[in-house]
């Protein structure tokens, strides 16, 4: 405990703000903002709230609500205000004057956490790319250099139009070398994958809500050690095993992918094309669900409307409703197998408990029945379900 206090200790104390524009799952939207900046390393220490029927141009929240923030921020300690919506340059320039503390918003604090979490050298290549895509909109602001700075990435005071025009000029030529390397690495991804196609691999990735437990379930499927955590984007580069299923005496490509979540920065996107590809060039999409958690519906539309926007909506999918040992004893699904009904189509789902194991052989039966199918028809509609209710 007593390094917990110290963290703690350490972490940056911020204010939370949310405008509710009328979304049914409002509280479960700031939730979420906090949990992402404890992931970011900081320590929520009050929260705002409000109704709007539409943002203030100037203020988002307008001036009224923007005096309570300030004295709410200065009552609590907090040194950095962070709005769950995303904030134009405008807005978020107007707010810093305002309440004469650092703002950020929903967006900048993925990023952040993407920024301290990437591990491979793609996968730092695009979150840079995606960072200073995000930048380069806020040049108004001074940058001594492009990492967070203490006290958030919000410092003003600005050395003039020329230093302006000097970091716009600096943020452009990096952005396009790191589009240069990006499709460099873009074409070898391209080239091993059609070395896979040539030795006639069946590709399966895994996709979901972050923290749906999809790296723990990629472990307990062909025991690796990919990391995996009980937090929010513990994942961010794609993992990539040979899987072997007994019941049909082959291997497939398994590939671990990073999790998505409401509102993903288009920016994110555009610059993890490269890793989400392997979501699009799959056979099969595992989509993997937190069974556990009450908003699963949300979420579920979520990953749904990503995979539209990454070209992947059409890859079949298998649902895995994961967690279940999280589940109280009166919600246990009574069949470990059936199926769920997904914008119109009715999908196999299975029920599985990653952690402890449970229905990880009903997942490979039924994986094996998904992949027979998909290799002798052309689409998924009609997909043999197995009746197999084996637990283990």
């Amino acid at each position: 405990m007593k390094s917990d206090n110290a963290s703690q200790e350490k972490s940056t104390p911020v204010l939370l703000v949310g405008v509710d524009f009328g979304t049914v799952d409002f509280d479960a939207q700031l939730e979420e903002l906090g949990l992402l900046a404890q992931t970011a390393g900081m320590r929520p220490v009050a929260s705002v709230v409000c109704k709007r029927k539409a943002p203030d141009a100037a203020l988002f929240v307008g001036s009224g609500k923007a005096d309570e923030i300030r004295l709410l921020a200065q009552m609590h300690g907090a040194v950095e205000v962070l709005f769950d919506q995303a904030l134009s340059p405008a807005q978020q320039r107007n707010l810093e004057r305002h309440l004469e503390l650092p703002v950020n918003d929903r967006t900048f604090l993925i990023l952040e956490i993407f920024a301290q979490r990437a591990r491979s050298h793609e996968g730092k290549l695009q979150v840079e790319l995606a960072r200073l895509n995000y930048l380069s909109t806020r040049l108004v602001r001074r940058w001594s250099h492009l990492e967070r700075q203490r006290g958030g990435i919000g410092a003003r005071g600005g050395p003039g139009e020329a230093q302006i025009e000097l970091d716009r000029r600096m943020i452009g030529e990096a952005i396009k070398r790191l589009k240069e390397r990006l499709s460099k690495v873009k074409r070898q991804r391209s080239t091993q994958r059609r070395q896979r196609e040539r030795r006639d691999t069946f590709n399966v990735s895994l996709v979901g809500y972050t923290n749906a437990g999809k790296s723990t379930l990629f472990n307990a499927l062909v025991k690796a050690r990919a990391f995996a955590a009980d937090q929010l984007f513990a994942t961010l580069d794609t993992t990539t095993r040979q899987f072997y299923i007994g019941e049909l005496q082959r291997s497939v490509s398994l590939s671990d992918t990073v999790g998505f979540i409401r509102d993903l920065p288009h920016g994110l996107i555009d610059a993890f094309q490269a890793t989400l590809q392997e979501a699009v060039d799959a056979d099969l999409l595992l989509h993997v669900i937190d069974a556990a958690n009450p908003k699963f519906p949300e979420q579920i539309q979520q990953v749904q409307q990503v995979l539209e926007e990454i070209g992947a909506i059409d890859v079949p999918q298998l649902l895995v409703f994961n967690k279940i040992d999280a589940l109280p004893e009166g919600q246990q699904p009574a069949l470990l197998q059936d199926v769920y009904e997904l914008d119109g189509r009715l999908i196999p789902r299975v029920f599985v408990s990653a952690r402890t194991g449970v229905g990880l052989a009903g997942l490979r039966s039924q994986l094996a029945a998904t992949i027979v199918a998909l290799t002798e028809m052309p689409t998924q509609a009609d997909v043999p379900f197995l009746q197999s209710q084996d637990p283990g």
